[in-house]
């Protein structure tokens, strides 16, 4: 397995991330800007997704597991009340989280807390980039999670009783795709209730989904010449739970599927959305807004077997 993935690495370290214009780091204080899937389990949810958009927080917490810096980069709705599930995202190789603000704050402001480790040696500016490493960041994610978790409880903080614990989802691009795959297999995180797997595969990490089921919601662009398309759809056909698969038939690695300013990137943003609210959130009109939200642009393909 490990030949096979330094194998891969030349083309990863071609292409994992997504190059887009990235704004001026911030300081820490926060900052406001505007398989046959088994039955289907009922997500742990509210019933109703909220309907406003929210202004976004912006903050860095600072972690490390043993040796292995993962300093955090957190988007927040920015709002008085209420608690919001738990999205952890994962970068691809040779980018960081900044890269994704577009889509992932597009998520924050829908209702969601955006949790983005900068891994150690697969980020962008490393002194020692290890294509190879992203095997050991399912460990790393599960960390960033349970420390970021503890916000919850701790007095004073800006996210303290905001969390919802119990609605916990994991998401990634290219490498981070693979991490997300891992944590919902070879290093299953239980607790899990959803996945996004934005180009990815299970290279590195198999094709062995375990654990309690969580649906998860597959986009692939058919043009991607750094992960195959192929290798997307193998990873979702071994998904023995509620599952979707977005195609874009002229969709590339990460250009079209996540820059901001073009219609891939809103189908990309409106169908996970949709996805997100279902599944964490237990709102069923997003459910049935998901086919509309890929079909009536003509950009798409859905494969839904959300069930």
């Amino acid at each position: 397995m490990r030949a096979s993935l330094a194998a891969a690495s030349a083309l990863l370290l071609a292409g994992c991330s997504v190059s887009v214009p990235r704004p001026a780091a911030t300081s820490a204080p926060p900052t406001s800007s505007t398989a046959t899937p088994s039955a289907s389990p009922a997500p742990a949810a509210t019933g109703r997704a909220p309907r406003q958009t929210f202004d976004v927080d912006t903050r860095q917490l600072r972690l490390a597991r043993g040796d292995r810096p993962l300093p955090v980069t957190i988007w927040a709705p920015d709002a008085d009340a209420g608690r919001f599930p738990v999205i952890l995202f994962s970068h691809g190789l040779t980018g960081t989280p900044r890269d994704y603000q577009p889509l992932l704050e597009r998520w924050a402001s829908a209702g969601f807390v955006v949790v983005a480790p900068t891994y150690p040696y697969t980020s962008r500016g490393t002194e020692r980039l290890d294509a190879l490493d992203v095997v050991n960041q399912p460990a790393d994610a599960t960390y960033v999670l349970t420390e970021v978790l503890k916000l919850d409880r701790r007095a004073g903080d800006a996210l303290r009783g905001r969390l919802a614990t119990d609605r916990l989802a994991a998401a990634g691009h290219s490498a981070g795709g693979i991490t997300t795959i891992g944590l919902f297999s070879v290093a299953r995180d239980e607790r899990l209730d959803a996945g996004v797997v934005l180009a990815g595969s299970a290279l590195g990490v198999g094709l062995g989904f375990t654990g309690p089921p969580a649906p998860l919601f597959f986009v692939h662009g058919q043009q991607d010449s750094v992960v195959s398309y192929a290798s997307g759809r193998a990873a979702y056909d071994s998904v023995p739970w509620p599952k979707a698969f977005l195609t874009l038939p002229d969709g590339d690695h990460g250009q079209s599927l996540l820059r901001e300013g073009n219609r891939a990137f809103d189908v990309v943003a409106g169908s996970t959305l949709d996805f997100w609210r279902w599944s964490l959130y237990g709102d069923a009109d997003a459910k049935r807004r998901l086919p509309g939200d890929v079909g009536s642009t003509g950009l798409g393909r859905l494969d839904d077997k959300l069930g």
